[in-house]
């Protein structure tokens, strides 16, 4: 059962919402960003099973199918961060795939130590892959043709969260750091207010069209056009 609704937000750029009533997150894929037969770029693949028999892991795999694009052809997993809605499945897609994993280093030394609690809470084991790469500040590494993206570090909901930016389409990755009229928790190990609120300042200062959230909010399933993205910084800077 198909429990994502899919759009593709600029050229390359798909975003899936997930719909269904159990713990997971949204999810984005880039096209095409890599050189070589796995070219896909997935970004948080959430969580393999869920509440009331439901499979958030192949939902997303039928709809990148229904969108012409392959789980097989997922070349690299990106975390925003590592707690499990958004990064069990992390293991079953490298076992179908072999992609490489990563994740910025604070968030792995966090999963590491204290954030392999959220797993416990969650009932699920601790994924075993480890990251081929560790993301740094900076332009991330692609190598498909055209492709720009950015990786932001971002703590305050999670000590190494990140958001990707794709300066050309103008696309804000979120994870769990900025919602539609609202921002991630800080009240979990490893969030941190301060950090939260230099966070939000800092996104606040890029030129966004676009921001692709981990989760929706009652606010809507993402926050569309530069003028609906001014408003919904200074919406959430309230928070603060």
């Amino acid at each position: 059962m198909v429990l994502h609704r899919s759009a593709e937000i600029t050229d390359g750029v798909h975003f899936y919402l997930w719909v269904g009533q159990s713990m997971n997150c949204n999810s984005v894929v880039l096209a095409n960003a890599l050189a070589g037969a796995q070219p896909h770029v997935l970004v948080d693949p959430g969580m393999t099973g869920g509440a009331m028999g439901e499979r958030p892991l192949e939902s997303l795999a039928e709809a990148m199918s229904a969108d012409g694009l392959r789980m097989e052809d997922v070349g690299l997993v990106v975390g925003t961060h590592c707690h499990p809605d958004h990064y069990q499945a992390v293991d079953e897609v490298v076992r179908r795939t072999g992609a490489g994993v990563t994740l910025s280093v604070p968030e792995y030394d966090f999963l590491k130590g204290a954030g392999a609690s959220f797993y416990d809470s969650f009932g699920t084991s601790l994924p075993s892959s480890k990251p081929s790469t560790l993301l740094e500040e900076g332009k991330l590494a692609l190598g498909g043709d055209g492709w720009r993206a950015e990786v932001l570090i971002t703590p305050g909901h999670s000590p190494g969260s990140v958001c990707l930016y794709m300066p050309d389409s103008k696309v804000l990755v979120s994870g769990d750091v900025v919602f539609p009229g609202s921002i991630g928790r800080m009240d979990f190990v490893g969030g941190s207010t301060r950090q939260m609120k230099e966070s939000i300042d800092r996104l606040s200062r890029l030129d966004i069209e676009y921001i692709l959230s981990g989760h929706s909010s009652m606010s809507g399933p993402l926050v569309s056009g530069k003028d609906n993205v001014v408003r919904n910084f200074q919406m959430v800077r309230m928070f603060f």
